[in-house]
């Protein structure tokens, strides 16, 4: 099991979701290469294209992002995301653990309309994350 007992990593996950603040991610990380404890990394307002810049390509993290998206010209739209980081260089025997970690992630980082596998940052990028919201949210008038 994953240990997600931070304060902190609660804290950062009601920030994300608040329309009071401009948080919109926040990254987890593993303690260290043998812990299965994570720990709040960072957080940021930048969106996704900040939050790569973040992912170590060694390392598996997890990710929660407010995306925001424009429907047509009257409407926005905020969804939120759960990103799955395997970096190209990530230890075997850590992604081994990513499958049963995540289910114990899903259980703090609750409320979310997809999930993203990431394996390298280009898996991240905004545009075909938002094709996904669209079909996710179901009501969409542009033909997506």
């Amino acid at each position: 099991m994953a240990d997600l007992s931070d304060p902190k990593i609660d804290e950062a996950y009601l920030d994300v979701r608040s329309d009071k603040t401009d948080t919109n991610w926040l990254l987890l990380d593993y303690e260290s290469d043998r812990s299965d404890k994570l720990k709040l990394t960072s957080t940021g307002s930048g969106g996704l294209t900040e939050l790569r810049e973040h992912l170590d390509d060694s390392k598996a993290s997890y990710a929660y992002v407010r995306v925001q998206y424009a429907n047509d010209k009257e409407s926005k739209r905020e969804k939120f995301i759960l990103v799955v980081w395997i970096g190209p260089n990530c230890k075997v025997m850590r992604k081994a653990k990513i499958s049963v970690h995540t289910a114990d992630v899903k259980s703090v980082l609750r409320v979310y309309s997809i999930e993203v596998a990431a394996r390298e940052k280009d898996d991240l990028k905004e545009e075909p994350i938002i094709v996904r919201l669209r079909k996710a949210g179901g009501a969409s008038y542009d033909g997506v």
